[in-house]
């Protein structure tokens, strides 16, 4: 990835959480994404002590996982501390006389942290799950090698992510008017499935899929986005202000893809799940070993 098109964190986490009161209403792919992935996992037959979910958002995915493994331990995983406190207030451990029950187990934590850098021991996880939080990384090999270092040997990672079609009508729209990255650049398919096999997991089973959402107009989609705290955080953006001639050039433009009196917003929706394989192990030949008897 170019610099222009490096994300610039702090930015990125300060969206999150003027966005985390606002998510829940416009997350509508999120959730319909995170459903799908629920499906998939239905063939799996695994049951993990400890499951971490990786970028958590308000933990509607953290929900869904502790009724599926009552009896595992969950830790949601954050940037945004925002999106962290929403989480927890819709936590049913966090309300009501439940929560001063001495008793009661706490399933599920909550740690404010960037996936790129996880505070965690080695193999202290039986799965990782994230779902749409991986564009987010800049350096997606690190990101697969950390993931890789916290997991247990033979455990499960499982994931979703955005492709390079996602957004391909606004982007194309903006590309009409200037040269700045107004969005955000995603990772082909099979250059995922690569870096998962260099940072030692078992032979990754990927899919994609199209998911266009539409809208009556293009401010209409600009909101949405923002709703969700998904702005543009590329170091290559505009800086300031975009005019308001250029907006009209954009959304003149993206008016040329109406169809059925509808604009479309593409999504390339990257799914994905591999194991972590046993450490590597040294091989001894008999001319090794004679060397070693020798000395």
């Amino acid at each position: 990835m170019t610099s222009d098109f490096l994300l610039q964190k702090r930015q990125m986490r300060n969206a999150f959480d003027r966005a985390a009161a606002s998510y829940d209403q416009s997350a509508v792919l999120q959730r319909e994404v995170c459903d799908r992935m629920f499906e998939r996992l239905s063939y799996i037959k695994y049951t993990p002590d400890r499951i971490l979910d990786a970028g958590s958002g308000t933990g509607f995915g953290s929900r869904k996982l502790v009724q599926r493994y009552p009896e595992s331990q969950l830790l949601a995983v954050d940037i945004a501390m925002g999106m962290l406190q929403q989480a927890q207030s819709k936590d049913g451990q966090s309300s009501g006389w439940q929560r001063y029950w001495p008793f009661r187990k706490k399933q599920v934590q909550y740690v404010c942290t960037d996936i790129e850098q996880l505070p965690f021991i080695d193999g202290s996880f039986g799965m990782v799950w994230s779902n749409l939080a991986l564009q987010w990384c800049n350096d997606l090999a690190h990101t697969f090698k950390e993931i890789n270092r916290i997991l247990t040997t033979d455990g499960l990672f499982m994931f979703s992510t955005f492709g390079p079609d996602t957004l391909k009508e606004l982007r194309q729209a903006f590309d009409q008017v200037d040269h700045f990255a107004h969005v955000n650049r995603f990772v082909d398919m099979h250059d995922i499935g690569d870096l998962l096999v260099h940072n030692r997991f078992a032979t990754p089973v990927m899919d994609m899929e199209y998911i266009t959402l539409t809208y009556d107009d293009v401010i209409k989609v600009m909101r949405d986005l923002k709703a969700i705290g998904a702005h543009n955080v590329a170091q290559g953006r505009q800086q300031g202000l975009t005019g308001k001639s250029k907006w009209q050039k954009v959304a003149n433009y993206y008016e040329m893809l109406r169809t059925n009196g509808k604009l479309p917003a593409t999504f390339e929706v990257v799914y994905g799940h591999a194991w972590k394989l046993p450490p590597k192990q040294e091989v001894i030949t008999p001319e090794i070993r004679r060397q070693i008897l020798m000395e």
